[in-house]
């Protein structure tokens, strides 16, 4: 019996593309036409959110082959915008707290004044990362601010929450020098940060939360929450058993069930709560829609006046994505004039 030369083995789906008569190359380009395509996110028409994607994996393909466009981290500051780095607000124990801000130049009358609060679990990010905002939003007219916050390696819960009150306190005072409004002041934030800005909106009325920072006796109250895909709810199976959640509160459910009660949002709603803006993407794996969806309901239930816009197939983070940052920019803009208006 004559010897058979060994014949490379071929993957049962190159085996079935040999018995179709399909070419890998011929595969590769109609799946890179369709994926091209369906990649195309549909920007939105009016209210209409971005279309998004059936799975993360074809997201980061689309970034990949660069059909999905992100927004400039590092976007300039115009010379329309005065920049003013590292102010200290405050401070959280021996922390020195500090704040940017970006001023329009040619104000004329008193502006709403806008406070983003970054995320990154409580445990890393910085103020910078939302400088894309702020330079966006003082062009429209906004006395803007990013603030740090001590993160969980200097402080756990509730400092972050403190820090945040005490950003507002600080604010309060100081808006009228350069040219903001004290009375009409908005806390936005993403992930981590959402959930801080919900935590300053919604406990106005808990002096626990005040902290030591500075400008005490002042009010920490604001006139509108913007939330993006922050949690609320730390009570939920899932939320007690993750690890950024366990290591922000120190201790476990078992221990402190309280505690993790203490640092829910959905716990502090009533009826005189800041009105609310909530964006959050249905293929965000970090933080489940589902939290966004607890927050609608208890809203609706106590009469606090909120809007509610979920986008199918977007991840956490999904205004990191320039389609959907300018959905996210339109729907606070009108939420903005709405609810931080003069008159």
């Amino acid at each position: 019996m004559e010897e058979q030369t060994p014949q490379p083995r071929r993957s049962r789906f190159a085996r079935g593309l040999k018995k179709t008569g399909i070419g890998l190359v011929t595969l590769l380009v109609v799946g890179f036409v369709t994926v091209r395509t369906m990649l195309h996110a549909n920007p939105g028409e009016g209210n209409e959110p971005p279309a998004g994607y059936p799975s993360t994996q074809l997201i980061k393909l689309a970034f990949v082959t660069g059909q999905l466009k992100l927004v400039d981290m590092e976007l300039a500051v115009p010379d329309t915008i005065e920049f003013r780095e590292g102010i200290e607000y405050g401070k959280g124990g021996n922390t020195s707290l500090k704040l940017d801000l970006y001023l329009p130049k040619e104000l004329k009358e008193p502006a709403p004044v806008l406070m983003f609060v970054h995320g990154g679990g409580w445990s890393k990010g910085k103020r910078s990362d939302y400088r894309y905002y702020c330079v966006k939003f003082a062009e429209q007219g906004y006395v803007v601010a990013t603030i740090s916050y001590r993160l969980r390696d200097i402080a756990l819960f509730p400092a972050a929450v403190e820090d945040t009150k005490c950003a507002v306190r600080w604010m309060r005072v100081n808006a009228a020098k350069f040219g903001g409004d004290s009375d009409r002041i908005a806390l936005i934030g993403g992930s981590a940060g959402g959930h801080l800005a919900m935590m300053t909106g919604y406990s106005a009325d808990d002096t626990e939360f005040e902290g030591t920072g500075g400008n005490a006796n002042v009010s920490s109250r604001v006139q509108a929450v913007v939330n993006l895909y922050g949690p609320v709810d730390m009570t939920t199976e899932y939320a007690r058993n993750h690890g950024l959640i366990t290591g922000y509160l120190g201790k476990s459910y078992t221990e402190a069930p309280e505690l993790y009660k203490r640092c829910s949002p959905l716990q502090f709603v009533t009826a005189d709560d800041s009105p609310t803006l909530i964006l959050h993407g249905s293929l965000d794996e970090l933080v489940p829609i589902t939290q966004a969806e607890r927050l609608d309901k208890a809203l609706e239930k106590a009469g606090v006046e909120h809007e509610y816009y979920p986008l199918k197939g977007w991840p956490h983070t999904m205004d990191a994505a320039q389609v959907v940052n300018d959905y996210c920019m339109a729907r606070m803009m009108d939420f903005f004039k709405k609810h931080l208006s003069a008159e």
